[in-house]
């Protein structure tokens, strides 16, 4: 057996190989797979600092001073450097390998996210990571404050009922087009779900009991990036977007699995799940259709645009919570939140 990934739990001899493939089981399906991903790419990426930085591979544990530098690199606007300044020279190997954008200083989120996922190698190691040290975490804080920026908004503009309505306008009758148009009902009539949330999602999650009588389709989520499993509500689609759900469930002829799937260029239902990636693609092709401009709305403006639409702003809560404990009393099938599509 090959040696596991970084992001995955080290071999130990105290275990058998069964139970040591049972525990790498057990991250693997105790580990959203966004996090998978993100780590892959991580790993990628700091693999590809370090061989352009120092010319070596990655060591486990690493050392404070390679923690510091890759610290050091990633908090100054590098375009600023001297052509022979090494820090810059790495960031050129890493754009022209596709890993980096560009010389500009990245986001405190991003420079985060990778010391994270490098500190969880350690920890699935079983090793102490140099991010921990004293130096190196008051390093990382310098940086975050001295790098610290207002936050870009996920979508450019909120996807509100009209402009809901104008990518659904483009949704006509192939098998494409019921997927897509139940794809955006949900995501945005069912609260605003994310991209994983909605390709996550199994036939074995959704409910039909109620359609015929009252025109309610119930959504169980696994668990949300804000809730764990067991602990999120049931969702409900009412009206349109329980029609176009189900619609969708029969022409695609879900009966099992994954609940959205890629369409064929000849319109046929492929088995596997669509990807979250795909989500995105689906929101521009929409936008482009229906005359928007390019870059005009990302998955998440369907998220901010329920929201929107639901008066947040205007009832002045600060925060989701704040507002969650004015509904806490109210079934969600009578909250006139999930009338905003009609």
């Amino acid at each position: 057996m090959s040696t596991p990934e970084p992001y995955l739990p080290a071999p130990s001899p105290a275990l058998s190989q069964s139970d040591q493939d049972a525990l790498t089981d057990l991250y693997v399906r105790g580990t959203p797979a966004n996090t998978l991903r993100a780590y892959e790419r991580d790993l990628l990426y700091v693999t590809a600092w370090k061989a352009a930085r120092f010319g070596v591979p990655l060591d486990w544990p690493e050392s404070e001073a390679t923690a510091l530098a890759f610290i050091l690199d990633h908090a100054r606007d590098l375009g600023d450097a001297a052509p022979e300044d090494v820090a810059r020279q790495s960031a050129e190997m890493l754009i022209a390998q596709g890993l980096r954008k560009s010389l500009a200083c990245p986001a405190p989120s991003t420079l985060d996210r990778r010391i994270a996922s490098w500190l969880a190698f350690h920890r699935m190691k079983n090793l102490t990571s140099p991010f921990d040290a004293p130096q190196v975490k008051q390093a990382r804080a310098k940086a975050r404050r001295a790098a610290a920026r207002p936050p870009a908004p996920k979508s450019q503009q909120p996807i509100t009922r009209d402009v809901l309505e104008q990518l659904l306008s483009t949704c006509r009758g192939s098998r494409r087009d019921c997927r897509d148009r139940a794809i955006l009902m949900l995501g945005w009539a069912s609260g605003g779900r994310r991209r994983s949330e909605i390709t996550g999602l199994m036939f074995e999650d959704v409910s039909l009991k109620e359609f015929d009588e009252k025109s309610l389709v119930w959504i169980s989520l696994l668990e949300t990036k804000t809730t764990t499993k067991g602990e999120t509500p049931r969702l409900v689609l009412k009206g349109r977007a329980a029609q176009a759900l189900a619609h969708w469930i029969e022409v695609g002829e879900i009966q099992d699995g994954p609940l959205f799937r890629p369409v064929s260029k000849a319109d046929r239902v492929l088995t596997r799940r669509l990807s979250p990636d795909a989500i995105a693609q689906i929101v521009k092709r929409r936008a482009k259709l229906a005359g928007l401009p390019d870059g005009f709305a990302s998955p998440h403006g369907l998220r901010s645009g329920f929201l929107t639409q639901a008066a947040m702003r205007l009832s002045l809560h600060r925060s989701m919570a704040q507002a969650q404990k004015y509904y806490d009393d109210v079934d969600i099938a009578d909250n006139p939140a999930t009338d905003l599509l009609g």
